[in-house]
């Protein structure tokens, strides 16, 4: 990590498995000029359905998508701007051989994960886990004969979230998250720590944790917390 003042360039290192511990080889690719600006994109899924006779409803939340990260990097090979090691970025083959570095490290296909490698891109602040998801080269100057001397490439990335996590925040119904819900005619306690956790003998604890005194009686309305499974434990 660059100190203070200390200039630090953008760096995406590529990986092999889903918890980002094993390092594809030389996949580790370091931007020439840091980008200018950053884009981060944050959607909400909503569920449009309506109720039969209704004129209208409020939208009812579904999920949150993945957050998406875009930014434009820039290769270039005129010498006016040196390599991220410092030496000259002038070469026979302009910035070809920079733009095969960078697609190897975002774009290449892992046969055996069957998908792209899996990201990191730190810079700053910014730490974010990801798989590229759209890639867009512009080539802006060429030679004489044709090779091209400098170009951008406009990277638009998915956040990433290890498979264990993604299926506790999917998962309406998962063990391993905390749940409210609102009481509706004819719900039962039992019924609806059956629906949580599988399991209706955690009843007791969720009674205690909403301060329930009579959890035989339920008012519509209410609102019930489920804590996670290994928090809610047998009372």
């Amino acid at each position: 990590m660059a100190g203070q003042g200390e200039l630090e360039k953008l760096r995406i290192t590529a990986y092999k498995d889903a918890e980002f511990t094993e390092a594809v080889p030389d996949g580790e690719f370091t931007a020439q000029v840091n980008p200018e600006k950053v884009s981060f994109k944050y959607q909400i899924e909503t569920e449009d359905e309506q109720a039969q006779g209704t004129s209208g409803a409020q939208p009812r939340f579904g999920k949150t998508k993945p957050e998406e990260l875009t930014f434009e990097f820039l290769f270039d090979a005129t010498g006016a701007i040196p390599l991220p090691d410092g030496s000259s970025s002038i070469s026979d083959n302009g910035v070809v051989d920079r733009l095969d570095k960078f697609k190897k490290v975002v774009l290449e296909y892992d046969g055996e994960q069957h998908k792209p490698n899996n990201l990191i891109v730190a810079w700053g602040r910014i730490l974010f886990k990801c798989v590229l998801v759209e890639l867009n080269l512009e080539y802006r100057l060429f030679r004489p004969d044709g090779t091209p001397i400098r170009a951008a490439a406009t990277a638009r990335f998915q956040g990433y979230i290890e498979d264990t996590l993604r299926v506790a925040k999917e998962n309406s119904t998962s063990p391993d998250i905390t749940h409210t819900r609102v009481v509706k005619d004819g719900d039962t306690l039992l019924q609806l720590t059956h629906e949580i956790y599988g399991d209706p003998s955690y009843y007791l604890k969720v009674a205690a944790v909403n301060g329930l005194t009579n959890f035989r009686k339920l008012t519509t309305g209410m609102v019930l917390r489920f804590p996670p499974l290994e928090k809610a434990g047998h009372g």
